[in-house]
């Protein structure tokens, strides 16, 4: 059974903020918790049309598990949350690519780093790895990938019967390039409330809280509609395996919800497959938003990536962490939690 973490999620509370200025002149909205001696940072990167406090339940983790000796940062996609605007020209998978580069040379110099990605989050550690391969090599000593692909839409049904999901990813296309012709705009609160039931249908499984519908739909308000329809044909178009089997025997973990109508099991699986050391977790009865829905599950694979990244060479541990460590790569079996019609447990 995975441990039980805090949750302190009433008000989601944030520190107070910085900015990255990119070098064609776009700030970024960046959060940062812990020194800057740190032994190791977490650099988290949210998903598409959301922003950096869909992981505020792993921040708390990872500071009350490790202190001073990990510092921690989030921050917002260009296009995304508070951060500068995107442009049909820049929102790009490759272009966040290049931008994680120069954050982390701009907030992580120096130092071994973890990345953990959920959904577009994901791609843009693997389109950084891609992009800046030496960079990569020198500097990143684990991975956690949630809810994400490295093979674009190959595996996109939305949980629907192929010709049903064939036709809804023709007219998911049309629009998001409508939309990605509509500037700097923002979806106005009333309809994204009136959007709240498709939204929950999409984004989550079984169980959903009241709370985290309303920080993604909080999320999704924030994000323009240029960045809604323009990053989808680089999400679409990607592909990355090969760029995955590259990286060597990196700490590493995948985690998917079995319900997940964006990224299914079989988009995790291949992540795993070419990843030697990853741990692979299937969630039942979880859809997209693992961080909120599965909170304990993906703070507990998160640490164990953490831990076993501060045990690498040239990585000078100064505390112990609670998570697990575990080599090689596996499929978690936990049992549900007793009293869980919904399966919140991971097998």
């Amino acid at each position: 059974m995975g441990t039980a973490y805090p949750r302190r999620d009433a008000e989601v509370t944030m520190p107070d903020p910085g900015s990255v200025r990119l070098a064609d002149g776009v700030r970024l909205r960046v959060h940062t918790y812990g020194p800057d001696t740190a032994d190791l940072t977490v650099l988290l990167l949210h998903g598409w049309t959301l922003d950096g406090r869909t992981w505020h339940r792993q921040v708390t983790a990872l500071q009350e598990t490790f202190g001073t000796a990990v510092r921690v940062v989030t921050y917002d996609a260009r296009g995304h949350g508070r951060s500068g605007p995107a442009t049909l020209h820049s929102a790009t998978l490759a272009q966040l690519g290049d931008d994680l580069a120069e954050v982390i040379a701009e907030v992580a110099p120096t130092g071994p780093i973890v990345l953990a990605g959920h959904s577009m989050g994901g791609m843009t550690v693997m389109e950084y790895a891609h992009r800046h391969p030496g960079d990569f090599a020198r500097r990143i000593a684990g991975l956690l990938f949630v809810s994400t692909t490295a093979e674009g839409h190959t595996h996109t049904g939305y949980g629907l019967p192929g010709p049903v999901a064939r036709l809804l990813r023709i007219a998911e296309l049309a629009g998001a390039g409508l939309l990605a012709r509509c500037g700097g705009w923002r979806t106005p609160l009333p309809l994204l409330y009136a959007l709240r039931p498709p939204l929950r249908w999409l984004l989550f499984g079984d169980a959903c809280e009241p709370a985290d519908i309303r920080l993604t739909t909080s999320a999704v308000a924030r994000a323009s509609l240029v960045s809604i329809g323009g990053f989808r044909p680089s999400i679409g178009a990607q592909s990355r395996l090969a760029t995955l089997a590259e990286l060597g025997d990196l700490p590493a973990a995948a985690l998917v919800g079995d319900r997940d109508r964006l990224t299914p099991p079989p988009c995790a699986v291949s992540i795993a497959e070419a990843l030697p050391s990853a741990e692979l977790t299937v969630c039942p009865g979880a859809g997209h938003m693992l961080m909120l829905e599965r909170a304990d599950e993906v703070t507990t694979a998160l640490l164990s990536v953490t831990t076993r990244a501060m045990s690498r060479p040239k990585v000078v541990r100064k505390a112990t962490a609670r998570a697990g460590v575990r080599g090689g790569r596996s499929i978690v079996k936990q049992p549900r939690r007793r009293g869980d019609r919904h399966g919140a447990a991971c097998t």
